[in-house]
């Protein structure tokens, strides 16, 4: 059998729209190096209302933002603001600490707009945990696409489906957007020991099981498995070799040293972390 097991997501509310987070998961805390893994709405926001996810900071990892449908504005603490459209991916390394804030444009708040789309965190390996932070904007006519027996695949991260994406990346994993019409299958890519299929939106058939939307299936390693659609689906494919040793994640803080996000809290409660222009708004450490 091809398939390990399913996760459902877990509906979590970030103020003002709910998301479905995948991972960490009680069965698998991570797929390859991604160790969180949220899908956004869809959400429509009337005139007036849109997200604000407010500063809040990050060590030891880098986010990664697809959207769908919908655009959001972020803006760091090294000073770039870019607005994130449908298509295009947005990769910010954390390292060794960085803010950023995520916020509906004004436009689109004035006129409504909806969302929906994915963030991932990719625990950086170790050795690069305390890179100086970054950010890279790679624009949708930059990622290659591809059919492949009737199914349209656009290879985000990686190099998979023999097509290469330009996104740079401290550790191996691949990371594609596949639009099963109806009655299509894709073979999922062998290689890396983790892989995983997430289904934004549709339903998809594996070993003769029916997976709905807002699950993910983990593979099993070794294996060769096949989705197919009846009804038309889009999924999200990922992968990558285990991580190069256990991580510890507190709120938005990765690390393999509980004593690096120790630091991190007091950091952030105290101020030195670095400011993000424009910004004067603060979000808290939680109290657990």
């Amino acid at each position: 059998m091809s398939i390990e097991t399913v996760i459902e997501g877990r509906t979590r509310d970030l103020g003002g729209f709910t998301v479905a987070r995948i991972l960490p998961a009680l069965t698998h805390r991570s797929v390859g190096p991604v160790v969180f893994f949220d899908h956004m709405g869809p959400a429509a926001f009337a005139p007036g209302h849109g997200i604000d996810v407010r500063p809040h900071p990050h060590i030891g990892l880098a986010t990664v933002t697809y959207l769908f449908d919908g655009a959001i504005v972020h803006r760091d603490s090294l000073g770039f603001v870019q607005p994130i459209e449908p298509g295009a991916i947005n990769w910010m390394t954390a390292g060794r600490g960085i803010a950023h804030s995520e916020r509906t444009g004004p436009d689109l708040r004035a006129s409504g707009s909806s969302l929906h789309g994915l963030q991932l965190w990719v625990a950086l390996p170790r050795a690069f945990e305390e890179i100086d932070p970054s950010f890279r904007h790679y624009p949708k006519t930059s990622l290659p696409e591809l059919t492949l027996d009737g199914a349209r695949v656009k290879v985000l991260v990686g190099n998979v489906y023999g097509a290469s994406s330009p996104v740079e990346t401290l550790s191996s994993l691949f990371y594609v957007e596949a639009r099963l019409p109806t009655g299509t299958s894709l073979a999922i890519p062998t290689g890396p020991d983790e892989r995983a299929a997430h289904v934004a939106e549709g339903v998809v058939e594996c070993d003769g099981k029916r997976i709905e939307a807002s699950r993910m299936i983990v593979f099993a390693k070794g294996s060769t498995p096949t989705l197919r659609s009846e009804s038309g689906a889009r999924i999200m494919l990922l992968g990558g070799e285990p991580l190069d040793g256990p991580r510890h994640l507190w709120w938005n803080f990765v690390s393999s040293s509980q004593e690096r996000i120790e630091k991190a809290k007091r950091d952030w409660a105290d101020g030195r972390f670095r400011p993000i222009p424009g910004e004067t708004e603060f979000t808290p450490l939680p109290d657990a």
